[in-house]
């Protein structure tokens, strides 16, 4: 079992900076992948950005040159950092870890339980 805590959301003007944290409990952080997802108001959850076990990053096209997430293995960790912020940027943000057993090729995915990020005009 995993355990995912966020942290770093809050309240920003556009064109402001926030860097969000997901610190994880357990032994499998380093051969897990790693992302970034956000739900708006009314809106479905979506992928904005992603990281492999090996470091391998992808993002979603709307965050593209302003986001760019990192992990440190070290600390069980992997961060968002988020700059040039807009308002359609407001949502809470999980963090999600994808783990495949090498026994059984199970997919197993945890989440955090989110952190507000809201950002105004």
């Amino acid at each position: 079992q995993l355990q995912l805590v966020e942290s770093g959301g809050g309240l920003v003007q556009a064109g402001g900076s926030l860097r969000l944290s997901c610190t994880t409990s357990g032994s499998i952080f380093s051969i897990s992948d790693m992302g970034w997802y956000r739900q708006g108001p009314g809106n479905q959850r979506e992928l904005v950005a992603a990281i492999t076990k090996g470091g391998t990053t992808n993002y979603a096209d709307s965050v593209k040159d302003r986001f760019t997430i990192s992990r440190d293995n070290a600390k069980n960790t992997v961060y968002l950092q988020m700059n040039s912020l807009v308002p359609e940027d407001t949502a809470v943000y999980y963090c999600n870890a994808r783990f495949t057993s090498p026994f059984s090729s199970k997919v197993y995915n945890y989440w955090g339980q989110g952190t507000q990020v809201t950002v105004s005009s």
